[in-house]
């Protein structure tokens, strides 16, 4: 979801990577589809469970998975190492997060929503450059935000013209592309927290942990506050749907990212991540009939463009 593009952070524990191979590659064009899939996953059984229950639960079935994983591996979850407070707010901000994608998508496409989303990567950048020292950003780092930002004004832009969905308003289709620019923000500031804090000596399945652990908590009480319990309709397309964003892409993916940069370099693996919305709109349009025009196609490119000149490894002396 990151170092300045992955799900979340890195491992910490030092090893000699390499630049990843051809089985690295695979994998991640794999990994790159499974989270681009995830938007239309969500918004496929928005109309059948709440979109904060559905959120909530999806984190709820994550931590139990990722408890029994730490468990099996005999990682320690729950030891005092001074990483509560910015474990807690790593977590309220992952919340918001998803607060923002499914009620987002309620209101408007996957297909923008996951270019939206993957700005994350501008905003990573900028808070490590405010909060983490050395990570200061370069010349061409400001030119891919710039870009992005670019691509973002475009992208409203085309919002106010583009006709609205069925049963919506023009109005509620750029508040929902405004809730994707601000989940992209807030998973930006929950990197950043990973990154600043004592969490960045925290192990993965911890990392991990908080964010599932407090996100489960926080969406299940938002869900039954707005009553969401009472709608919700059990059927297969949402079993399966909840079972994708829980287990492949909240479990199995961000694991098999966790492991990829224990063997390889985070700077070259996360080049791969401006494929993600590329698959996002792919699979908006294929499998929801959903419609882009001229100009959001331009947009999505000086976003995409953005993030891969924010992702481009300095040059070593």
């Amino acid at each position: 979801m990151n170092t300045s593009t992955a799900p979340i952070s890195a491992p910490s524990a030092p090893s000699i990577r390499r630049a990843p191979d051809g089985f690295a590659m695979v994998v991640m064009l794999v990994l790159c589809a499974i989270w681009g899939f995830q938007q239309v996953a969500i918004k496929s059984t928005n109309g059948l469970v709440g979109p904060l229950l559905q959120a909530g639960v999806r984190s709820a079935i994550a931590t139990v998975l990722v408890w029994g994983w730490a468990r099996a591996r005999g990682t320690p979850l729950f030891r005092a190492d001074g990483t509560l407070g910015a474990g807690l707010l790593a977590g309220l901000l992952f919340a918001g997060e998803f607060v923002c994608i499914f009620l987002g998508l309620t209101l408007t496409s996957a297909s923008r929503m996951a270019v939206f989303l993957y700005t994350a990567p501008c905003f990573t950048a900028l808070g490590l450059h405010v909060f983490v020292p050395g990570e200061r950003m370069r010349a061409l780092q400001w030119l891919g935000v710039t870009a992005a930002f670019g691509g973002i004004a475009l992208a409203f832009a085309d919002g106010f013209t583009r006709p609205p969905a069925p049963g919506t308003s023009m109005l509620a289709g750029v508040a929902g592309d405004a809730l994707g620019v601000l989940a992209g923000a807030l998973w930006a500031a929950t990197t950043v927290v990973v990154r600043a804090t004592s969490l960045s000596h925290a192990s993965a399945s911890k990392t991990l942990f908080y964010q599932l652990a407090v996100s489960a908590a926080v969406l299940v009480a938002l869900a039954l506050i707005r009553g969401e319990g009472h709608a919700a309709q059990v059927t297969p397309l949402v079993v399966a749907s909840l079972a994708y964003q829980a287990v492949i892409v909240a479990f199995v993916s961000y694991l098999t990212w966790f492991w990829l940069l224990t063997r390889y370099t985070a700077s070259k693996l996360s080049v791969f991540s401006f494929l993600t919305p590329l698959f996002g709109v792919g699979f908006g349009v294929l499998l929801l009939a959903e419609s882009f025009s001229v100009r959001f196609l331009i947009a999505s490119m000086l976003v995409l463009a953005g993030i891969v000149l924010v992702n481009v490894p300095a040059r070593r002396n």
